[in-house]
Parts: structure tokens; C-alpha cells; sequence
């Protein structure tokens, strides 16, 4: 995903609540084992330096997951017109209402545009 952005395939969009989210998961106990203090704030700076730093939407989504965490997500996807990438089961069922996708499938679909 880092390397299609970096190239241009897709427009990154982050807001101030995303960056912390990600912030917070990197110093999860089971990603810690995967990916160490340094390399953690190396992805936080390069998905900045990647990304359009949009605000955080101040209303709801027009859409609701059954993880009330999610709702920000949706309404910046939303209110920036962009699809989510997410292996979250909780997003994914919403894929019929709002375009979603795992990131894999995502990747694919890149592919088939060039």
C-alpha cells in the first residue's frame, strides 16, 4: 500500500483522529513483536508525508457501524468522497452501503486500472 501511494496510485487521505488511531494501534503488545518504537514512528512519518491531511468531519456518517469506534472513519471517507481500506469485520460488512475493501482486493483493483 506504502509503495502504490508513493507512486501515485491512489491519494492517501488521513485527518488528526486517523494518525492517532494508527498511532495508538503501532503500540499495541501484538504489533510490538512485529514491528519495533523506531520502525513505528518511521510508518507514522511516511503515511504523513504521503498523505492529504483532511479535517476530522464535524457531523455523523450517514452510515453506522456496529463498532461506534469506526463512525470517524466513515464520515471522513464520506466527506472526502474516498473509499476505505480495512481488514476490520465491523467495516467490512458496510461494504454494500460505502466502498470498502480489504486491502489486498484494493491493491488489485489498482492493478487492473493501470
Amino acid at each position: 500500500m506504502v509503495r502504490a501511494a508513493e507512486q501515485g496510485q491512489f491519494d492517501l487521505i488521513t485527518s488528526p483522529l486517523l494518525l492517532a488511531e494508527l498511532n495508538r494501534a503501532l503500540s499495541y503488545p501484538k504489533l510490538r513483536g512485529r514491528i519495533d518504537h523506531g520502525e513505528a514512528a518511521g510508518v507514522i512519518e511516511t503515511v504523513e508525508r504521503l498523505s492529504h491531511a483532511a479535517e476530522d468531519p464535524p457531523g455523523p456518517a450517514s452510515v453506522t457501524s456496529t463498532d461506534p469506534g469506526d463512525a470517524y472513519l466513515i464520515a471522513l471517507a464520506e466527506a472526502q468522497r474516498a473509499a476505505l481500506v480495512s481488514g476490520d469485520r465491523h467495516l467490512l460488512v458496510l461494504s454494500d452501503d460505502i466502498p470498502v475493501f480489504r486491502p489486498a482486493e484494493f491493491l488489485a483493483r489498482l492493478g487492473e486500472e493501470r
